[in-house]
């Protein structure tokens, strides 16, 4: 009997968190990579690496001023992507996760946009001197308190969804333990990775202290696991701001970039990332504690 192949829905995270865009143009995309890629037997991490390249590729085309390079940068940026999508995919797909993988995967977006921010710079340094310097550099810091955020609120979403399994959500402590247990002389890299992790998941704790306490309330009176009246009044509460999750995520930011560095005026997508990006984390943040304080009360 011929192996069954695995649908594209077995390969969401959960409709949930899946933004518009992924469901009906990146995720249908990284869906075929995966069926390609796993015939061929290439695995997740390699896409990932893959991703990485074709990605910093994308920032190297926006250093130029010709319109064709720049479209041909804005076409590399969606192919990093679908293949973004297509390791994840896969993973579920043939159960290849890995803790390497979710750190590989949060790096690969991180030096997608350094290249692009940094080829921005040595674009308008000539006009803007070292005022384009301080301005990136506040957008990117912002940038990536966004993703890591964003990324956050989605795990934690999915852990009261699907449980422990079905999300990547992990805690300063863990990784920390992790961090000590690798060797420097027979794991420098990983060792590396787990410390910049370690400070990652911390930032991310930092800036959620409600949630943290009611996580402690729950493994005080639940033993870990909250019970089912918990997770669905939990997830009835938290599915609205899944698409705010997204809209910090990929895809608006990339749309804004493309717009802006196309027309001409690049200057305009810090600038959004420094205003409107920030105004919906803030909301984010604002809402989700308040989600957390009231189910807090309710335990």
């Amino acid at each position: 009997m011929p192996e069954q192949r695995p649908t594209l829905e077995s390969t969401l995270k959960s409709r949930d968190t899946e933004e518009f865009i992924d469901i009906h143009f990146y995720r249908p995309i990284g869906y075929r990579w995966a069926l390609f890629f796993n015939k061929l037997g290439v695995t997740p991490n390699q896409i990932t690496v893959l991703s990485i390249f074709i990605g910093i590729a994308s920032g190297v085309c926006f250093y130029f001023d010709e319109l064709s390079i720049r479209i041909l940068g804005v076409f590399l940026l969606i192919w990093a992507n679908s293949y973004d999508s297509a390791d994840g995919q896969l993973a579920r797909m043939t159960g290849q996760k890995s803790e390497l993988g979710r750190i590989l995967d949060g790096v690969c977006g991180a030096l997608w946009f350094i290249s692009i921010y940094i080829s921005l710079i040595l674009n308008l340094f000539p006009i803007w001197e070292g005022y384009i310097l301080v301005l990136v550099l506040f957008a990117g810091f912002c940038h990536g308190m966004q993703a890591r955020m964003a990324d956050y609120y989605r795990n934690i979403h999915l852990l009261f969804l699907k449980g422990k399994k079905g999300s990547e959500l992990d805690n300063s402590k863990e990784v920390w333990i992790r961090y000590k247990s690798k060797n420097w002389r027979k794991e420098p890299v990983e060792k590396i990775f787990e410390l910049n992790y370690f400070d990652y998941t911390r930032q991310q704790e930092k800036m959620t202290p409600r949630f943290q306490k009611m996580i402690k309330e729950i493994h005080k009176k639940y033993a870990g696991k909250a019970p089912e009246w918990f997770c669905r009044e939990f997830r009835e509460k938290s599915l609205p701001l899944m698409k705010y999750t997204n809209m910090l995520s990929f895809n608006l930011r990339a749309i804004v970039l493309s717009i802006s560095v196309l027309s001409g005026f690049p200057w305009v997508y810090f600038v959004f990332e420094l205003t409107v990006m920030n105004i919906l984390l803030a909301y984010m943040v604002w809402k989700h504690e308040n989600i957390c304080k009231e189910l807090t009360e309710h335990l």
